[in-house]
C-alpha cells in the first residue's frame, strides 16, 4: 500500500512535470526566432531519441526493435504528427493558443475510440464532447477569420495525431504487454526523428544562430521536457492513479497560456478565453470519467 509520504512526493513531481511543459511552450516560442522550426524539431527529437538509448543501454534493457511497423507508424505521428506541427505552429502563431488547441488530445481520443476501439460516447462525454467543439469553435471563429488560423489548425491536428497515436499505442499494449516502455518511446522518438532530420538538412534555411538563449532552449526541450519530464511522469503514473495523473497534466496548456500572457504579451481576447474555459471544460469532465471508471475497476478487483 502506498504511503501519505509516498503520495505527496508522486504529487510534486507530477506539480513540476507540469511546470516544466507548460512553460515550454514559451520556451519553444523562443527557439524558433534563432533557428527554423524544422531545424530545432530535428535536433530536439532526435537528441532525446539518442539520450533515451543511453539509458536503455546504461539500465541494460533490451535495445532491439519489436513490432517495427507499429513502431513507425507511431514514430510518425508522435514525432512528426505531434512534435512536428506543434513546433511549426508556435513559429507562426501564438504559444497559448497552440498549448490549448493541441491539448485537445483526450477529446479526439474519445471520439476515436468508438470506432477503433468499441468504447461508445455516452452520458456525461456528451457533454464534454459539446463543450470542446464550441470551445473550439470559439477560438477558431470562422465568421472572421485571423492571421493565425493556420498556426490553429497546426496545433488542432498535433492533437489529433497525439489522439491516434495513443489509441493505436493502447491496442500495442493489448496485444504485446510484455514490451519495455522505454524501448518503444525510444524508437518511436528515433524513426519519427530521422525523416524530420534529413528534411531540416534539405531544406535552404539561414544558419542557426547558436545564442546562448538558444543554447538554453535546446537544453530545455532535450533535458528538461523530454528525459526529465518522461522520468517524473514514469514516477507519478507508478504511484498514482492514471486518471488522477491525466487530470493534473491538464494543467500544462493552462500555464502555456498564462506564461505567454505574462512573457510574449499573447493577451487572449475574451472570446478566446471563453473557448479556452470549455475546452478546459471538457478535459475535466473526461478527466473526472476516467479517474470514475479506474476506481470501479480497482474495486472490482479488489473484489475478486
Amino acid at each position: 500500500m502506498i504511503d501519505n509520504n509516498t503520495t505527496i512526493k508522486a504529487f510534486v513531481a507530477l506539480l513540476l512535470l507540469t511546470l516544466i511543459w507548460g512553460y515550454n511552450w514559451v520556451v519553444m516560442k523562443l527557439a524558433v526566432q534563432y533557428a527554423s522550426p524544422f531545424q530545432f524539431a530535428a535536433m530536439r527529437t532526435f537528441s532525446g531519441a539518442i539520450i533515451l538509448f543511453g539509458m536503455m543501454a546504461l539500465t541494460k534493457r533490451p535495445l532491439a526493435v519489436k513490432e517495427f511497423p507499429t513502431m513507425l507508424v507511431l514514430g510518425l505521428l508522435q514525432t512528426i504528427g505531434f512534435t512536428g506541427l506543434v513546433i511549426l505552429a508556435v513559429s507562426i502563431g501564438g504559444a497559448g493558443k497552440t498549448a490549448v488547441l493541441s491539448y485537445t488530445m483526450p477529446f479526439w481520443v474519445m471520439l476515436f475510440a468508438w470506432p477503433l476501439l468499441g468504447e461508445k460516447v455516452q452520458g456525461w462525454q456528451w457533454l464534454a464532447v459539446l463543450s470542446a467543439l464550441l470551445g473550439i469553435v470559439l477560438i477558431f471563429d470562422p465568421l472572421h477569420i485571423k492571421a493565425d488560423v493556420l498556426s490553429m489548425f497546426l496545433a488542432l491536428c498535433s492533437g489529433i495525431s497525439w489522439a491516434i497515436s495513443a489509441i493505436i499505442s493502447k491496442k500495442l499494449h493489448k496485444r504485446a504487454p510484455h514490451l519495455d516502455l522505454l524501448n518503444i518511446t525510444a524508437w518511436p522518438m528515433l524513426l519519427g526523428s530521422t525523416p524530420l532530420v534529413i528534411y531540416a538538412l534539405m531544406l535552404d534555411t539561414p544558419p542557426i544562430q547558436w545564442t546562448p538563449v538558444f543554447i538554453g532552449t535546446l537544453v530545455f526541450n532535450i533535458i528538461l521536457s523530454g528525459v526529465v519530464a518522461w522520468l517524473l511522469w514514469l514516477y507519478a503514473l507508478q504511484r498514482l492513479n492514471a486518471g488522477v495523473a491525466s487530470m493534473a497534466s491538464m494543467l500544462a496548456p493552462v500555464i502555456g497560456v498564462l506564461s505567454a500572457w505574462l512573457q510574449l504579451n499573447e493577451v487572449p481576447s475574451q472570446q478566446e478565453l471563453i473557448g479556452m474555459s470549455l475546452i478546459a471544460l471538457a478535459l475535466i469532465i473526461i478527466s473526472a470519467i476516467s479517474i470514475r471508471k479506474h476506481q470501479q475497476v480497482d474495486a472490482m478487483q479488489g473484489q475478486e
